[in-house]
């Protein structure tokens, strides 16, 4: 960043030299054109990105993968896009693929995510859904997902989704079985579109400091698309982003999900660290949790957050403490690539009923 000062500090030397000859100035201006392509060289950052990640939770063991990734800016005005593969081995022997593709293009006028995964997964529950029973699955997985945004005016964005899964839940045991069909939970094939309306006024999408971001979408399953039943899912996610205190941001987010004759597979699952995804489930579910992320050093940051999600319909409501499940916990950052500002993330999450998690990731909470 200092390159032009130094070469105007050069010049101004040579020029107020008594006397200086050309062959003097030359070999001076070859060094310091040499200098500055060097640092060039230096500061250009690669376009990859390997990064490993981690998680254990007791109830679903520990969980090794990587995640390489392509970055690339298609235009000037556009943001980065990133092109990734993932995979993921655990210590319950499940194993899980995944490829996909978040792009920003014409000047960031048309935003696309594309994923593709796959896989099988081996849940050990000792308290699936809150039953107090024991429950061994295997989740074969198969799902392709597809996003595409316009921007409209400003900030806003509108357009659609759609995606197909085949995903079946199968017990590992004969009674594990039979507890998958008391609860009705035996996994389903679907199809679904769906209409998507996003704000987004953040300064950066991986390391924001300000700004808000939200996404209203939905999602219809019909049996006409591929799909084994007829439901709908509603998603409203809303974040904030607040810099104070010369540099510290405050980040607070409002996750709602709500579900319309949908089979209990497919229901609302608990979205907050320190729990599994899947692992409660209800018609609606709505949570909150606030993020306080400190700068520590140049490269350097940590975060202290807490939440809480309540599972209601059916006859349940927040005001039991039996629909509640809070979360609080802390991690550190390190920034990979500062001119993303994308940071790997180590957390430590706790919830309730001796539901914790320790994650190391690719990016923030949200």
């Amino acid at each position: 960043m200092m390159r032009f000062a130094v070469s105007l500090g050069v010049c101004a030397a040579v020029l107020s030299a008594p006397v200086v000859t050309q062959a003097a100035v030359a070999p001076a201006a070859t060094a310091v054109a040499a200098s500055e392509k060097a640092e060039e060289t230096a500061q250009k950052e690669s376009p990859w990105l390997v990064i490993p990640t981690f998680s254990s939770n007791p109830k679903l063991g520990t969980s090794l993968g990587i995640m390489a990734s392509y970055l690339h800016y298609f235009d000037e005005q556009s943001k980065v896009s990133m092109f990734a593969v993932n995979a993921l081995y655990t210590s319950t022997d499940s194993a899980v693929g995944a490829a996909f593709a978040k792009t920003s293009f014409g000047a960031d006028h048309h935003r696309a995510i594309v994923l593709a995964a796959g896989g099988l997964i081996k849940n050990d529950y000792n308290d699936f859904l809150g039953t107090g029973k024991p429950l061994k699955t295997e989740d074969n997985l198969q799902a392709l997902v597809g996003r595409y945004l316009y921007r409209t005016k400003s900030d806003w964005f509108v357009g659609a989704q759609a995606l197909l899964t085949n995903y079946q839940m199968i017990g590992q045991t004969a009674l594990d079985d039979q507890v998958l069909n008391v609860l009705g939970l035996t996994g389903f094939r679907s199809g679904g579109i769906g209409l998507v309306v996003q704000h987004d006024s953040r300064d950066n999408e991986y390391s924001p400091a300000k700004g808000w971001n939200l996404n209203l979408n939905n999602v219809a399953y019909r049996d006409w698309l591929a799909g084994d039943n007829n439901f709908d899912v509603y998603r409203l996610d809303m974040k904030g982003y607040w810099e104070h205190w010369g540099g510290q941001v405050f980040a607070l987010r409002q996750n709602n999900q709500w579900t319309v004759d949908a089979p209990p597979s497919a229901y609302a699952p608990v979205v907050l660290r320190g729990y599994k995804m899947g692992q409660y489930l209800g018609r609606y579910m709505s949570s909150i949790e606030g993020e306080e992320r400190l700068r520590l050093a140049k490269n350097w940051g940590a975060t202290i957050f807490t939440g809480i999600a309540c599972l209601y319909g059916n006859g349940k409501d927040c005001t039991d403490s039996a629909n509640l499940y809070p979360s609080y916990g802390a991690g550190i950052q390190y920034v990979v690539k500062p001119k993303e500002k994308m940071v790997v993330n180590l957390e430590y999450a706790q919830g309730k009923s001796d539901n914790y998690g320790i994650y190391l990731q690719f990016g923030y909470g949200f």
